[in-house]
């Protein structure tokens, strides 16, 4: 099967839920999108005995094929952990979102088109394999989460955190844009198998960094590593639902997915190691340090998901290390990463859906509002203990397994003696410690501080209790899953985890068998990272009861300092400085634009020309003047110094047709009979259109023109005229390939089967540029009907009152 156009089948499905949420109003929309996630969930698992035994399957269609650009779904261990992510998380966001969002109130049929297009792109990115149709569904993403952040459109938060987040992931995957052209022309191939399998014949490039660094880029803003996590915060005005799914399983582990995919091509890179493992630890100290400040409840989930986002981002850096070094500890470290990945979609997911739950039943998700919920809600917080509990890494939940791992990963990089991680490499142990003491901190914060201690119910807006059943189901099969990650991890390290390991270090491993890591929660007292888990726990219960003591150190950072003011601040310019700036320049009159424009063209053009010695001039291939085409030439300059000196226009308009007619005489003299005949037509239309508007036409105006602006004019007429000679005589006299023309002349006939060249061109061989240009008068057209119409209807206003 062609399961390529699975990848489609969302989006698909999206051009009928307006139609469903309309006409069968009596049912939840979600019903009947729900159906798409769960079918697709249960194909994909079709495959997991395939990438078990180390196998992939390849789908594929042309997209652009003369650019050798294909859709390519690509399912190996790494991409299908993805899509069953996409796909399984998904089911139970639309599920969790029918008994969420009240079909009456809410505008169903925007949110469900938004969360299937969404769902679309990214399983359009984790199954690429074709970097060019990677970067469209990657931007897709951007789209579609703006529009899903945004949904509440009418709150200023939710627009703010919408542009944000675009602004900031958009910006990042440009660069990431130019690192893939990079390596598609470093590698003369935009397939990433391909781009693997030659990488010994580019990886010695100068811009084989570049490269690396302008992937990172993209990484980094779309998985909210620092300094770019910023737009993940604003990002929770979204709906819980929304939340549930970008911050836990998609949107934000795009970036992790690239930089797992990308690892075969520059593990080699020590600049790549470094900032990956660097940054991914820097973000992981960070988001967990401020996660503690916030006081909403999806702030602190969304700090902790930056946290959590950078601990395994540093693992994957790690992971990388194993290609220069034998040590298990290194190959131990993608495993890992891996796994908490797993991991993190699965508490993190139960985790908002509760955060949901509470504001939904509370009518608020301040935490200094709430208290004493446990009494009242019961099941949300068994759920939240169990989730809360696995992102501090405490057992018996698969949070603790993972963690484990990333200390012993984190342990190994000070005996790591390449790229002077030896040096430095005791501070990563030390800052996965410290980060791991407030990862405790805030998962406790975030569940003790909501469903213990003092009852707050009379500063609630809504009386609290449980939550609907319905509301509950998603959650509770995610706290399920939390906790049996840790009774059988091997299981999942068997049929998810070591496949994804092996796809994402292709070279190390033969067989899926040969990445698995035996997960245990035992290892003896001498473990040191269970000695670290001990110290973690003891050092975070003694700073968690004394939160109210050292909580005020936050407020010693001034916000005016803060990297969101930063981004406040360059927006702000560039809205409000750049207009100054503008309006400085900008004096409402055409002219004057077309005069810069035209200056600074002419003078860049005879710069450039002369500066690189591009200049020349050969007239022996030039055809023989003839006394008619002089005095046609004469007619030309004589009908255009008309045009300019004009009093009226019914003199300009004549003298600009004579100038036409002329144009048309040299197609003539010069035997281009269709070019003529073209020319003719276009002169007569246009003459005849001046002539039927002529009375609707204003008096020429002069806008004050003084001599010293008709003598800036005349320079820069004089500048155009002889740099569009210069480049027309350099292009003649100097030609590094063939005419086109000639392949016009050839194939007309033969391929075109048309008899006017010019009609065939315009027609055939450009008929996109021809087809686009009629959209863009069609466009234009449709915005001057549309003000027409407004005009009359007010000036049919003022004539009633």
């Amino acid at each position: 099967m062609e399961f390529v156009w699975l990848i489609f089948l969302p989006a698909l499905a999206a051009l009928f839920i307006p139609t469903l949420f309309r006409r069968v109003a009596g049912i939840h929309t979600g019903w009947f999108v729900l159906i798409i996630p769960v079918v697709l969930f249960a194909y994909y698992s079709t495959y997991l005995p395939l990438t078990a035994s180390g196998e992939h399957a390849v789908s594929s269609f042309d997209w652009i094929p003369s650019l050798g650009i294909s859709f390519v779904s690509y399912l190996d261990g790494l991409s299908l952990l993805f899509t069953l992510l996409i796909t399984g998380i998904g089911a139970l966001v639309v599920l969790y979102s029918i008994f969420y969002l009240d079909k009456h109130k809410e505008k169903l049929g925007n949110f469900y088109v938004y969360l299937l297009l969404f769902m679309t792109a990214m399983l359009g990115v984790v199954q690429s394999d074709n970097v060019i149709s990677l970067y469209l569904f990657w931007e897709l993403t951007s789209i579609s989460s703006f529009l899903l952040i945004g949904y509440w459109y009418t709150r200023d938060g939710s627009r703010f955190g919408a542009l944000k987040s675009m602004m900031i992931t958009v910006g990042g995957g440009l660069m990431m844009l130019g690192g893939f052209v990079i390596l598609g022309i470093l590698g003369d191939t935009y397939s990433i198998r391909e781009l693997i399998s030659r990488l010994a014949d580019y990886s010695g490039d100068p811009l084989f960094t570049l490269a690396a660094v302008l992937l990172l880029f993209g990484a980094f803003t779309k998985s909210a590593q620092f300094p770019f996590y910023i737009w993940l915060p604003d990002a929770m005005e979204a709906p819980t639902p929304v939340s549930a799914y970008l911050h836990s399983a998609t949107m934000v582990k795009a970036g992790l997915y690239l930089v797992a995919r990308f690892t075969p091509i520059f593990a080699e890179s020590p600049v790549w190691i470094w900032l990956v493992s660097g940054v991914g630890l820097l973000t992981l100290m960070w988001g967990s340090f401020f996660a503690v400040k916030q006081t909403d409840l999806k702030g602190i989930l969304a700090f902790s998901t930056v946290s959590q986002l950078g601990l395994i981002m540093s693992l994957l850096g790690a992971g990388a290390i194993a290609y220069h070094s034998d040590d298990d500890l290194f190959r131990l470290a993608m495993f890992a990463a891996i796994f908490h990945l797993v991991n993190h979609a699965v508490f993190k997911g139960s985790l908002f859906m509760i955060a949901g739950i509470v504001d939904h039943e509370t009518g608020t998700r301040d935490i200094r509002k709430l208290g004493g919920l446990m009494s009242v809600m019961p099941i949300s917080f068994t759920v939240a203990f169990i989730g809360g509990l696995s992102m501090a890494g405490i057992p018996p939940f698969g949070g603790f397994l993972s963690k484990e791992l990333f200390l012993e990963s984190m342990l190994a990089l000070k005996h790591f003696e390449l790229f002077n991680f030896d040096t430095w490499g005791i501070l990563f142990p030390i800052i996965a410690w410290v980060a791991s003491v407030f990862t405790f901190v805030y998962s406790f914060y975030f569940v003790f501080k909501t469903f213990t201690g003092e009852k707050k119910f009379d500063r609630l807006p809504l009386k609290p209790h449980e939550a609907p059943i319905g509301m509950l189901i998603s959650p509770i099969i995610l706290a399920v899953s939390v906790i049996a990650l840790f009774f059988v991890p091997n299981i999942v390290g068997k049929w998810l985890v070591a496949p994804a390991v092996m796809a994402a270090q292709p070279q190390l491993y033969s067989l899926p068998s040969e990445a698995a890591v035996h997960v245990q929660a035992w290892h003896g007292f001498t473990y040191v990272p269970m000695l670290l888990t001990v110290a973690v726990i003891t050092v975070g219960v003694l700073l968690y009861t004394s939160i109210k003591k050292w909580q005020p150190v936050y407020a010693l950072q001034p916000d005016k300092y803060s990297l969101n003011a930063l981004y406040e601040g360059v927006m702000t310019f560039s809205e409000k400085g750049m207009n100054k700036l503008s309006r400085f320049y900008m004096n409402g009159l055409i002219r004057t634009y077309l005069l810069y424009m035209f200056a600074f063209f002419s003078v860049m053009t005879i710069v450039v020309l002369f500066a690189k010695g591009a200049f020349e001039l050969d007239m022996s291939s030039l055809s023989p003047i003839t006394l008619f085409a002089v005095l046609n030439a004469i007619v030309a300059i004589l009908g255009t110094g008309m045009v300019i000196m004009s009093k009226n226009r019914i003199s300009a308009i004549i003298a600009l047709g004579a100038v036409g007619y002329s144009v048309a005489l040299f197609f003539v003299l010069f035997k281009a009979p269709d070019l003529a005949l073209t020319q003719l037509v276009i002169e007569t239309i246009s003459v005849a259109l001046f002539l039927l508007a002529f009375r609707h036409l204003p008096a020429l105006k002069t806008h004050g023109e003084t001599k010293q602006n008709k003598l800036v004019n005349g320079i820069v007429a004089v500048a155009v005229g002889l740099s569009v000679t210069l480049v027309a005589l350099s292009a003649h006299s100097n030609k590094l390939v063939s005419s086109i023309s000639q392949y016009y002349k050839d194939t007309v006939y033969t391929e075109a089967g048309g008899g006017n060249i010019v009609n065939v061109i315009l027609v055939d061989y450009r008929g996109f540029d021809t087809l686009f240009e009629i959209a863009v008068l069609s466009i234009a057209g449709i915005a001057v009907l549309g003000m027409i119409r407004l005009r009359l209807s007010r000036k049919g206003s003022d004539d009633e009152k």
